[in-house]
């Protein structure tokens, strides 16, 4: 005979299993926060890191080295996790770690070394946006970013913004994996006057064919059009027909161009470049 003293205990006993089984799935479901996710802000979305800060690119890092050293580290402080934790939408194979100078690492997004913003206090914030003209937020799906660094030829020499021999810093486009782009003197507004109608020279200058899609705050992107060429769809900016060239061998931040056949030929493109004729 069950007594009421024995229904009691025997309840008591499988709501403490009960209890405890919710409990264990509780600790067993916990899923750790993302070290990398997509944040939204003003100007709509952005890499972010540890408490949704927003991470960064610096247009000296084109090559895919880190170009931010001493102080600037300071201003800028470096994102690294070893063990990445990705949000949905974003893939893993986007991501790499590069050595720094001092032998520290670093993670970088499409080759793109990846930073913080010390007056960036909260989520959504993004006080470095465009800060020396050369700091912009960290996109995933940027078509144009901006390069600054030193122009080298094909021929080993070093140019300036004028395309003298010389050095000094220039700033010009690239794209999200920062490729250089470049224009053809020759060229006319709309209109690629390179390009045969059978493609067989695209590989000297292959065409900028990819759809447009983010471009840093300070360019505009109404500026950007499409042309049909042989066939491809070539972007254009300002109506100047946009190329690569194929002696830099798809390599980031490399300007060989610049002198090929001679200097001044095939310009580097960037947001102060003048309208096509």
């Amino acid at each position: 005979m069950i007594t009421f003293t024995h229904l009691s205990r025997v309840l008591v006993a499988v709501t403490l299993v009960a209890a405890a089984v919710v409990a264990c799935n509780n600790g067993d479901t916990t899923t750790p926060q993302p070290d990398v996710a997509l944040g939204s802000t003003t100007l709509g979305n952005v890499l972010v890191g540890e408490n949704g800060r927003t991470l960064y690119f610096f247009s000296a890092d084109a090559d895919g080295n880190s170009a931010c050293a001493g102080a600037c580290k300071d201003t800028w402080p470096v994102f690294y996790k070893e063990n990445l934790r990705l949000s949905s939408g974003l893939d893993a194979a986007d991501f790499t770690t590069l050595t720094r100078p001092d032998g520290t690492k670093q993670t970088a997004y499409k080759g793109w070394p990846l930073y913080y913003y010390q007056s960036d206090t909260q989520a959504g914030d993004i006080k470095g946006e465009n800060v020396s003209g050369v700091w912009f937020v960290a996109k995933p799906d940027y078509s144009i970013m901006i390069a600054r660094g030193q122009l080298k030829g094909h021929d080993g020499k070093t140019y300036t913004s004028t395309y003298q021999e010389g050095t000094g810093n220039t700033l010009y486009f690239v794209d999200g994996l920062g490729r250089t782009i470049y224009g053809f003197v020759n060229d006319k507004k709309n209109s690629n006057n390179f390009t045969k109608a059978d493609f067989t020279n695209n590989s000297v200058w292959p065409l900028v064919e990819d759809a447009l899609k983010q471009v840093p705050s300070t360019v505009d992107k109404s500026l950007f059009g499409t042309i049909q060429v042989a066939g491809h769809n070539q972007l254009t900016f300002k109506g100047w027909p946009l190329y690569y060239f194929g002696q830099d061998n798809n390599q980031r931040g490399s300007t060989k161009g610049v002198s090929f056949p001679k200097p001044g030929v095939w310009p580097v493109v960037n947001k102060d470049t003048p309208e096509a004729p």
